[in-house]
């Protein structure tokens, strides 16, 4: 089984890693790991036609992610990670389920500054927080356009202190339907092509 395999059974059914027990989340490591090793771009942050688009989470650490999932009555839908290269420009979209008609969004945007030929510094910019139905949410790309149009949304739409919000990504595998990236607050991340 090739490394690529075993990671990809390793996170199945882990529910992005909600499911993951301290057993589980040893062995996803190790796999996480090998495929590191093996990463065919040795220099991820300049490979453009790669890292751009929207990619789509299979597998964190990350609690600050985790724990939307922690809400009464919600339950966490997919969680996006779209790189828009050309503006250097990344939004992070979490989907939360629950009640009907509440169906709620979870959204950053930042920009990015490449540091190495494999960390990209990262500081965010706003905050979107609110109610599918009342920013006419479908699709991340349709969002997308609207955030880069300037267009304001009936929601907790806020500005962050990009000199206090900022952290830092290393992107650890890329290939043209993986990337794994290790994050400055010891996260991992582990997401598919969308």
């Amino acid at each position: 089984m090739s490394g690529k395999a075993t990671l990809l059974e390793a996170i199945a059914g882990k529910n992005r890693g909600l499911l993951a027990s301290e057993l589980d989340k040893q062995a996803i490591l190790v796999a996480i790991a090998h495929l590191e090793d093996l990463n065919p771009t040795p220099r991820p942050v300049e490979a453009g036609d790669l890292l751009d688009g929207n990619w789509r989470l299979l597998y964190t650490t990350s609690k600050a992610l985790l724990n939307l999932d922690r809400f009464p009555l919600t339950k966490l839908g997919e969680i996006y990670q779209c790189i828009r290269v050309n503006t250097n420009s990344v939004y992070n979209i979490a989907e939360i389920y629950g009640l009907p008609l509440l169906e709620s969004l979870v959204s950053v945007a930042a920009k990015f500054e490449p540091v190495s030929s494999r960390r990209i510094q990262v500081k965010f910019e706003r905050s979107i927080v609110g109610l599918q139905r009342l920013i006419s949410y479908s699709c991340p790309d349709s969002f997308i356009q609207r955030i880069e149009a300037g267009q304001k949304f009936a929601a907790l739409d806020f500005p962050l202190n990009s000199n206090e919000q900022q952290g830092w990504l290393d992107i650890t595998y890329l290939d043209r339907e993986l990337r794994i990236g290790r994050g400055n607050e010891g996260s991992v991340f582990v997401l598919t092509k969308a």
